[in-house]
């Protein structure tokens, strides 16, 4: 395994932030709302690019404060920022030479990018950079206008060379060290372009990681389908990008938000799982935050604070070979300890049982106690099963998730399911 990848093992958790022209709709157009993401506006409904150029004339984020981002990041408990340099949109959050459709001919006229860079380094913070490489619903030769262009005419090679490839170069050259390449939507990207564009990045930054959605597995790791999860624990490294609520951008009418819980749930399966999560949020047309994203990430990063050690620098769980009725697991393989994520609390007796468990348990307590929890440890032969029943307290030390930590004789070894011998 690539020791590039170590930064992105240990960080777990990172902050995805989509932003540009489609924050100022925010959902609707003309008065009809988008059928889909906000971000996909344009193309979901066929704006003419004549139209949505216009857009660009008064983009003026007043409120954006890269400091306040990195900052509130760190507070949230993430560990890399992932920001929209360039969307399907084709337009450029940053000054870019190569085209004129960028924030650079807005009235804000800044470059975010910039900006983010300087934050991240002064504030010690991982920045990464997506950047659509197929879909350019500006450019002719792009991916995805079918409305505005003609598709006889296109030459997406024209395209690739002419603005692709020179734009993750200059994101590559010009804004210091990039943690990762967020590459998306490759759809049936050739092969051999694909190749290319990877070997643009190793060249321009050796150490910068590239996603899954390259293609091809060419990738430095497997990035999960939107808003997934694996059912299983997966060896190599993975992540899974989530929204806060159903848009990546800014919508004015979805408030369908996830709660701290639901978060906090989610980031424990990923994690447990073997994987980074990756979670959203969509800046309005001023730069703000919106205020719930901002409520439910401090409630999730007040619990970080306290339960941290559960999750970074964790690796995935054994498959155990059951379901968890009151929640689910971590572990960390380097100091042979499992974390169990008591999110449903028992009642009278108060006790949760690990079915599977084959390494013994040496030391047991709630995280952040000293405190050690009674617990029973057997193994009946005629079943050929290994239990564990952890007795917690009597009253619920937390109502989101009471994480308990197993300290083990060895590395977590499970159970699983075989066949009845006859």
């Amino acid at each position: 395994m690539s020791d590039k990848l170590q930064w992105f093992r240990e960080a777990k958790y990172g902050l995805f932030i989509h932003w540009g022209l489609y924050a100022i709709p925010g959902g609707t157009w003309k008065g009809q709302p988008s059928p889909h993401g906000t971000e996909w506006i344009m193309k979901n409904m066929k704006i003419p690019l004549a139209e949505y150029k216009e857009l660009a004339k008064q983009f003026n984020p007043v409120d954006f404060d890269p400091y306040y981002y990195v900052r509130q990041a760190k507070k949230w408990g993430m560990k890399y920022i992932v920001f929209t340099a360039k969307h399907h949109d084709g337009f450029a959050m940053y000054d870019t030479k190569v085209s004129d459709y960028s924030i650079i001919n807005t009235p804000y006229g800044k470059d975010i990018v910039r900006q983010l860079a300087d934050a991240c380094r002064d504030e010690n913070m991982t920045l990464c950079l997506y950047y659509s490489q197929m879909q350019d619903w500006e450019h002719p030769d792009g991916n995805g206008n079918t409305w505005d262009f003609n598709l006889k005419n296109q030459d997406f090679k024209r395209y690739f060379y002419g603005k692709v490839v020179p734009q993750v170069k200059e994101l590559l050259t010009n804004y210091g060290k990039i943690g990762m390449v967020w590459f998306d939507t490759p759809y049936d990207m050739p092969i051999e372009l694909c190749r290319e564009l990877a070997d643009v990045v190793h060249e321009c930054q050796p150490e910068c990681l590239i996603n899954g959605r390259i293609g091809y597995c060419l990738g430095d790791f497997r990035e999960a389908a939107d808003n997934a999860i694996p059912v299983l624990s997966q060896e190599e490294c993975w992540e899974s990008p989530m929204t806060l609520n159903h848009t990546w951008g800014y919508s004015h009418t979805d408030d369908n938000f996830k709660d701290p819980k639901t978060v906090i749930e989610n980031l424990v399966r990923v994690v447990g799982k073997g994987g980074n999560l990756v979670l959203n949020v969509g800046p309005d047309e001023f730069g703000k935050i919106p205020e719930r994203s901002e409520e439910i990430l401090s409630e999730v990063g007040k619990w970080l604070e306290v339960n941290g050690k559960s999750i970074y620098g964790t690796t995935g769980i054994p498959n155990f070979p059951y379901m968890l009725p009151w929640g689910d697991l971590t572990y960390n393989d380097e100091t042979h300890t499992l974390y169990l994520h008591v999110k449903n609390y028992p009642n009278f007796p108060y006790r949760i049982l690990l079915t599977g468990l084959k390494t013994k348990a040496i030391a047991v307590n709630i995280l952040g106690s000293k405190k050690p929890l009674k617990i029973s440890q057997s193994y009946e032969i005629a079943r050929d099963e290994n239990r564990l029943y952890v007795f917690l307290p009597e009253e619920c030390p937390d109502d989101i998730d009471t994480v308990v930590e197993v300290k083990l004789e060895d590395k977590a070894k499970a159970q699983t399911v075989g066949t009845a011998k006859k």
